[in-house]
């Protein structure tokens, strides 16, 4: 696959499984899901890919089938600013997607991933006409905003351990990321971006939340142990 396409260029098909992993689509009526499946694309993205950019008009409301996103925008002093991860199972954007507003921040690919893309006007279509996706769209407002909350509340926390703590929290959130589970697949380079620490001072974090028995580093990422103490506002380790 040539690095020389846009990850527009490079939509294509999805096949079942990523179908499968799409998990608003089990809400809708045959008759809508007919409708929708057609128009429903997916790209292969590579790391670094940037899905969305600050100014653009949005054109797909957007969904990670495998892999990993970060939410950023750049400061003024030229440094980037991290909003959150989006992994496996997650939609975003719903909200410039509905006021149909340019993005206001940037969504880039951190390794490579599948990124499935729902025309716009599919999209208000069916929140139109569909009451299941109607319902989802709902909760996803409601929890992206106890998301967005949460995050303003992680960049007062000076402690590094309970910064790992709560953004591990989120990145398994089960309503917004669905499809992650209790094995969140992500590197401590990757969770180091997202968090705005160091590998080593990430490493140094998890192994004090691994004594703690709320998480278990594994071969190939992080199985949560006890998600309501990574929620926690307190951290008790020594």
């Amino acid at each position: 696959m040539s690095h020389d396409l846009t990850l527009h260029q490079r939509r294509r098909v999805p096949t079942t499984a990523e179908l499968d992993g799409i998990p608003w689509l089990g809400l809708l009526n045959p008759q809508e899901r007919a409708h929708t499946l057609p128009r429903l694309v997916v790209g292969d993205a590579f790391g670094g890919d940037v899905v969305c950019r600050i100014g653009r008009a949005p054109t797909y409301w957007f969904g990670v089938i495998d892999g990993l996103l970060k939410m950023n925008i750049d400061t003024d002093k030229g440094d980037s600013l991290t909003f959150t991860g989006v992994s496996r199972g997650g939609w975003f954007g719903e909200g410039t997607v509905l006021k149909r507003e340019p993005y206001r921040y940037n969504v880039q690919a951190l390794r490579p991933s599948v990124v499935a893309g729902l025309p716009i006007e599919t999209f208000h279509g069916l929140l139109s006409a569909s009451i299941g996706f109607n319902r989802f769209i709902m909760n996803q407002l409601n929890e992206r905003l106890g998301q967005f909350i949460a995050a303003r509340e992680i960049d007062r926390i000076n402690n590094p351990d309970l910064r790992v703590a709560r953004n591990l929290a989120a990145l398994v959130n089960p309503v917004l990321f669905p499809g992650v589970g209790e094995l969140l697949h992500i590197t401590q380079q990757e969770l180091g971006y997202l968090v705005g620490l160091s590998r080593q001072r990430v490493n140094v974090a998890l192994k004090r939340l691994e004594a703690a028995q709320w998480i278990k580093v594994t071969y190939g990422g992080i199985r949560i142990l006890n998600l309501p103490a990574l929620r926690s506002h307190t951290l008790s380790l020594t």
